[in-house]
């Protein structure tokens, strides 16, 4: 936990934990994707519950570091976003579709929004 204070303390820490996080998250996410659609049996069971860990990380892994995660969730949902689409390319081979990209776009300029405009 003390690692995670330090490196919350710095913007590039920030980034990198965001980043990981995302990760988590997305990779928990696609693990119950798998689970309930792509699986069957001993399989699936073994893919939701590596889904219930993965997530269990990821929500241990946001709420260790004594930070502002509400005034960091705009950088997060961007860094999610992305991540969620390189998983679904890379495990289901699922490209983004155009409306995907336009609306990644306006997601990456809410994030911007909420991270850099005050008031």
């Amino acid at each position: 936990m003390n690692l995670l204070n330090k490196l919350v303390a710095h913007p590039a820490g920030i980034l990198i934990v965001l980043a990981f996080a995302a990760f988590l998250e997305a990779f928990g996410d696609s693990l119950f994707q798998s689970g309930f659609y792509r699986t069957a049996g001993w399989g699936r069971v073994g893919a939701i519950a590596a889904g219930v860990l993965v997530l269990s990380a990821y929500g241990a892994f946001v709420n260790l570091p004594r930070w502002d995660f509400g005034r960091l969730l705009g950088v997060y949902v961007v860094l999610f976003f992305i991540v969620a689409q390189i998983l679904n390319k890379v495990r289901f081979g699922q490209s983004p579709t155009p409306s995907i990209y336009i609306g990644g776009s306006l997601i990456l300029v809410g994030g911007l929004v909420i991270a850099f405009f005050k008031g």
